[in-house]
C-alpha cells in the first residue's frame, strides 16, 4: 500500500460502499481509511463490514460528530503510523470528487510536496451547484488570496495529496480549524514552509445523494481564519527583520 485515501464520513450510508469500491478499483497499491463520526445511519457499520472482507479498507470510529478538520488529522496520524504509506490523499465520500482523478494526483506528487485539486484553475469546473453557493465558494477563495497572499486558485477544496514527509512536519496537534478553514490553514502552512505545491484542475460535481454538511458556522470560521493567518505572517516577518 503506497498511498492511503482518507475519507471522513457522517451519515453517508448511501455513498460509503460505492466510494470504497471505486477507490479500490483504481489501483492495487491504494488503501482507503474511513473516519466515521458515529453516523446514526450506520455508515460506520457498512465500512466495518467491507474492512472485514478486504485488507485495504480501514475504519476509525469516533465517539461523536467532531468535525471535518479533526477527522482528517486523525486519518493523517493513522496513515503516518503505517510505514508503507508514502502518500496520503484526502477526498469527500459523496462522489463530488472523481476517484479516477486519484491517478493524476499520484503522478504529480512524484515531483511535488502537495498536489491540490482546483475547481477554478481552468475556468470554473463545478457541476450542479446553485449560483449562490458557487459565488460563496469563488468569493471565499478570492478573499483568501487577497488577505493571506496564498497563491492558490482553490484553497478551500478538499481533494488533495500529500507526501508523507509533509504531514510529518505539520503541527497537526495545533490545528483547530474545521471545514473550509482546515483546508485553508493546511495549505497556508505548506506554502509558508516553502514546499512545492502544484494545482491541477478537477471537476467538482455536487453530491448525488445525501445532505451537504455546509453551515454558517463553517463559513464564518473561514472568514476569521484568514485574518489570523495574515497576522501570523506579519509576526514572522517582524521576527526575521
Amino acid at each position: 500500500m503506497d498511498a492511503l485515501v482518507v475519507v471522513p464520513t457522517y451519515n453517508e450510508e448511501e455513498n460509503v460502499r460505492e466510494i470504497i469500491n471505486a477507490v479500490l478499483n483504481i489501483s492495487d497499491s491504494l488503501g482507503i481509511l474511513i473516519v466515521d463520526d458515529n453516523s446514526p445511519d450506520g455508515t460506520g457499520d457498512i465500512a466495518e463490514e467491507l474492512a472485514a472482507r478486504n485488507d485495504r479498507v480501514y475504519v476509525i470510529h469516533r465517539e461523536k460528530k467532531m468535525g471535518l478538520g479533526s477527522a482528517y488529522i486523525a486519518g493523517f496520524k493513522w496513515g503516518l503510523s503505517n510505514t508503507q504509506v508514502k502518500y496520503i490523499l484526502e477526498m469527500d465520500a459523496d462522489f463530488s470528487h472523481n476517484p479516477e482523478d486519484i491517478l493524476r494526483f499520484l503522478k504529480e506528487i512524484k515531483n511535488n510536496d502537495l498536489v491540490v485539486g482546483s475547481r477554478y484553475l481552468k475556468g470554473i469546473t463545478v457541476v450542479n451547484w446553485p449560483l449562490r453557493r458557487l459565488i460563496l465558494s469563488y468569493g471565499a477563495n478570492l478573499y483568501t488570496r487577497i488577505i493571506t497572499g496564498l497563491p492558490l486558485t482553490d484553497s478551500t477544496g478538499g481533494f488533495k495529496c500529500f507526501r508523507r514527509e509533509v504531514l510529518q512536519e505539520m503541527p497537526l496537534d495545533k490545528i483547530r480549524s474545521d471545514g473550509y478553514s482546515f483546508q485553508i490553514e493546511i495549505n497556508f502552512l505548506c506554502w509558508r514552509k516553502g514546499l512545492r505545491i502544484k494545482e491541477i484542475p478537477v471537476v467538482f460535481t455536487d453530491r448525488r445523494v445525501g445532505v451537504s454538511k455546509m453551515s454558517k458556522k463553517i463559513v464564518w470560521e473561514a472568514v476569521f481564519l484568514v485574518w489570523r493567518l495574515r497576522f501570523m505572517s506579519f509576526g514572522r516577518m517582524k521576527k526575521q527583520n
